[in-house]
């Protein structure tokens, strides 16, 4: 977008929480097919919802060392490729065998207690005070914002539109967000707590699957 000649950058740092399905090293594959050099050192980051964040951090703490002038810094997710895993490596029993959905054992799950995020969500909602009520408000402004910002054109400077290929046909391009097309904003003070029988949290105000990437320079 900033057409940025790719051989002038240094390092690459993208973030990204489930990277089964994905391929090996997803940051140097973003790289690759964004025309960077092979020789250009890519580190793919995980520190969870942070990771993009944690991304960036490293991006500028490179760059105030000295070790770098130019560096690319990001977060990718792509939630719809995350596989359901069978474990099969040791000795299978006989009689029929349960797959487990990664997406919850590698994102969604806290390693230590098992617990859903959004249950852990709702601990720290009681813990820091916040209600329903605040927090279906911040999710409707988020929505709001989100599609005031397309509708006027705030993103058309920053997206890359992606094309994905068809068997017959064109291909379809996805060139802006979908996500808050999906949501009925009247609906979203009435929705059932999704996680704990009194918690706040619901599937609307709540962090969804999706997929996508955002780099900056």
């Amino acid at each position: 977008k900033i057409n940025l000649d790719p051989s002038l950058v240094q390092e690459v740092f993208m973030g990204q929480v489930v990277q089964a399905g994905s391929g090996q090293a997803p940051a140097r594959q973003a790289a690759i097919y964004a025309g960077i050099p092979n020789t250009v050192p890519c580190t793919t980051v995980n520190k969870v919802c942070s990771s993009g964040m944690k991304a960036v951090m490293n991006a500028v703490q490179t760059i105030a060392l000295g070790d770098a002038d130019i560096v690319v810094a990001g977060g990718m997710e792509n939630m719809s490729l995350i596989p359901h895993y069978y474990h099969a490596r040791s000795a299978t029993k006989f009689g029929p065998a349960t797959l487990e959905d990664g997406m919850q054992k590698d994102g969604l799950v806290d390693a230590y207690d098992n617990n859903a995020m959004g249950v852990c969500a709702d601990a720290c909602a009681v813990e820091y005070n916040f209600s329903r009520e605040d927090q279906d408000a911040f999710a409707i402004q988020s929505y709001k914002r989100s599609a005031a910002a397309w509708e006027s054109g705030k993103f058309n400077n920053e997206v890359v539109p992606v094309e994905v290929p068809q068997r017959r046909g064109e291909p379809i391009v996805v060139s802006k967000d979908e996500e808050y097309t999906n949501v009925i904003l009247d609906k979203i003070p009435s929705l059932r707590a999704a996680f704990t029988k009194d918690g706040t949290v619901t599937a609307a105000n709540a962090s969804t699957i999706n997929d996508g990437a955002g780099a900056m320079v």
